[in-house]
């Protein structure tokens, strides 16, 4: 579904993606993982067309992207999660779900949030409420919604348990597994190596802007001189 070869990206004059590629096949699961500054965010972000710099080949269901602006690449079915969240100040639960259906204009507005509503029963009982008062685990619940009311085929997420209370990334971590289950295919960084591992199919480490190791999940959850190498803060 996706495929990065030879992937660069610069911030100003900091050379950040040095050549680096990867893929994602339908229906998986697959973690990048690495240190803070490894370049992970910089890789979610250079897919998306987020990054104005850049050079290499990317993929998705089989077009060329990667000259494609943002918007473009949102419309063929890639979604994208932030780690900032970006909840629209002011805006109610469903309103801010609305925002992620300018990908999908003509569809019933209103079966789609109560669709996705049943995939997020804690939202379902906040339709109405201010998203930016919800809790932080609550408002990464919304915006993983929001970008999953489009019905996208693959979703990147961006550190999706970052400062979220343990009873939620466990709901979290269940939801990403459930929507494996339902075709959606999934691109995760996050923090949570062993969390993310578990439930991966495979995984890929960046270091340094370049790729260093890729390998199914589990063999990388077993290996963790490898982890403490390359995926320690």
């Amino acid at each position: 579904m996706l495929k990065v070869t030879g992937l660069h990206a610069w911030y100003e004059h900091s050379h950040i993606l040095q050549g680096v590629g990867l893929e994602v096949k339908e229906g998986e699961i697959v973690s990048l993982i690495g240190r803070n500054g490894a370049g992970k965010t910089t890789m979610l972000k250079t897919i998306m067309g987020l990054v104005d710099k850049r050079r290499g080949y990317v993929r998705f269901r089989e077009k060329e992207i990667l000259e494609q602006p943002a918007h473009i690449r949102f419309h063929l079915g890639l979604g994208y999660v932030p780690e900032e969240r970006r909840i629209v100040p002011g805006l109610t639960v469903r309103e801010n779900l609305r925002l992620g259906l300018v990908a999908a204009p003509g569809g019933n507005e209103t079966d789609a949030i109560d669709r996705i509503a049943e995939t997020f029963p804690r939202l379902k009982e906040r339709l109405n409420q201010v998203g930016e008062t919800l809790s932080g685990g609550e408002q990464q619940m919304l915006a993983i919604a929001r970008a999953m009311v489009s019905h996208p085929s693959l979703i990147m997420l961006d550190e999706p348990s970052e400062g979220i209370m343990p009873v939620l990334v466990d709901e979290m971590f269940e939801l990403f597994v459930r929507l494996r289950g339902e075709g959606v295919t999934i691109l995760l960084v996050e923090q949570n190596v062993e969390r993310a591992l578990k439930i991966s199919d495979r995984a890929y480490i960046i270091d340094q802007g370049m790729m260093v190791h890729t390998a199914a999940a589990k063999s990388l959850l077993a290996d963790k001189a490898i982890q403490d190498r390359y995926c320690s803060v």
